[in-house]
Parts: C-alpha cells; sequence; structure tokens
C-alpha cells in the first residue's frame, strides 16, 4: 500500500450517524479524497441502501454497494429475520436486543479494508459509537482498537480505522452533524428499526435519535421532509 496516498473510505449505512460520519471525513481529508461503502447484508429495511446512494450524492461522494448476504443466512435478528419482532431480546444468553447482528461490523470493516487495500485507500471511518447506544459489543473503542490490529497484521497495511462519534452523545452527535452543514443530507436518511417512513417514532433507534435531536434544539430534517 502506499502511504503517501490519505484518502478514506466511509462506511455508510444510510443512517443518520454515518452521514454524519462522511461529512467529517469531507470536512478532515476532503471531498475529493473521500469514498463510500455500503453493505446489502440482506437487510430487512432494504430502504436504507436508496438512502446510502442518495446521501453519497448529495454530499458528492461515490457510493459502492458490496452484496454480504450470509447474515440473513444465519438469522437470529430482527434487522434479517421478519420472524423476529424490534423489541424481543436476542435469545442467545445475553441481555443483548434482537437488533444486534452478531459479527456486523467486524465484517464490515474487514470487508471496507480489503476494499481499501484494492484501492489504496488508508482510512476507514465507521460511525460506531459507545455513548448513548445500545449496548453492542462491536461498538466499543477496545473492539475497533483490536479489530485494526487484526487488519494490519492480517493485510500487512497502515489501515487506521476512525470513530468520530466514539465518545459523543446522540446530542454531541446532531451538534457535529450542524456544524459539518450535514443537515440536509439528514431529511435523506432513514433510522427507525422498523423500517417505517415517516419513523414510527417508537422503537429504541427512533426514540434515540429524537432525543439527541430535541436535546441539541435542532428539529430533526427527516420530520420537516415528510
Amino acid at each position: 500500500m502506499n502511504d503517501s496516498v490519505d484518502e478514506a473510505l466511509v462506511v455508510l449505512s444510510g443512517g443518520q450517524d454515518s452521514t454524519t460520519c462522511l461529512y467529517w471525513a469531507i470536512d478532515r481529508f476532503g471531498e475529493d479524497c473521500v469514498s463510500s461503502v455500503t453493505f446489502d447484508y440482506g437487510q430487512r429495511h432494504r430502504i436504507e441502501l436508496d438512502c446510502a446512494r442518495r446521501i453519497a450524492a448529495e454530499a458528492g461522494v461515490s457510493n459502492v454497494c458490496l452484496p454480504i448476504d450470509t447474515f440473513a443466512a444465519l438469522g437470529g435478528d430482527a434487522l434479517t429475520d421478519a420472524s423476529i419482532a424490534v423489541g424481543e431480546a436476542a435469545g442467545t444468553g445475553t441481555e443483548l436486543p434482537a437488533t444486534f447482528v452478531a459479527g456486523r461490523n467486524l465484517i464490515f470493516l474487514t470487508f471496507a479494508a480489503a476494499y481499501a487495500y484494492r484501492h489504496d485507500i488508508r482510512h476507514l471511518v465507521t460511525g460506531v459509537a459507545q455513548t448513548d447506544y445500545s449496548g453492542y459489543p462491536d461498538c466499543r473503542e477496545e473492539t475497533m482498537a483490536a479489530l485494526q490490529n487484526a487488519i494490519r497484521l492480517g493485510m500487512d497495511s497502515d489501515v487506521e480505522i476512525h470513530t468520530p462519534l466514539m465518545h459523543r452523545s446522540k446530542k454531541e452527535t446532531v451538534e457535529l452533524a450542524v456544524r459539518l452543514g450535514a443537515l440536509d443530507a439528514m431529511a435523506l436518511t432513514h433510522t427507525c428499526y422498523n423500517g417505517q417512513q415517516p419513523p414510527c417514532g417508537r422503537c429504541a433507534a427512533c426514540e434515540l435519535r429524537a432525543k439527541g435531536f430535541a436535546a441539541a434544539g435542532v428539529p430533526d430534517p427527516l420530520l420537516d421532509a415528510q
């Protein structure tokens, strides 16, 4: 890998956090040095794939969608299995919610790193956060540090995983989006675990998003766009 290349690849889900990270990357690396990748992992809510494409276009960056449908074959979570309700427990002997897709962030970033390796991109950007989150173990800082080390060893690269939201509350994430000029793109995002437009307003994702915008004193552009 060419160490002189200073480009960034953003894992773009089409949601609030990854969209904020996209604009963070543009601010840090420059629009011409940022691209995005979205994963079609067999998710029930196909709308987020279209949202990611539209958000990337709004931001002026490229977007590639990679198919990795093994998660749907594995099942066992509410985001890929229609028979599991969003509000259920995961049923794995833990207290994790049913919306936890085991291994998702690990796989996403590994595939993103492989894509970045082939395109001489050194920086990966992801919207994971261990503040104001649903208890997902693959969102923790120690997980990201261990994964970065494993990727560096396994690909003999100097890849760097950036987590701009890791220690930010949802309020602080909204404030960051405002500073970065990302609010127009927020109207294109999808967060609702129930896959509804307008969003249901009842699921954990909707409630957390609403709490963040309310605490920041900023109207949610997604609701205004409905």
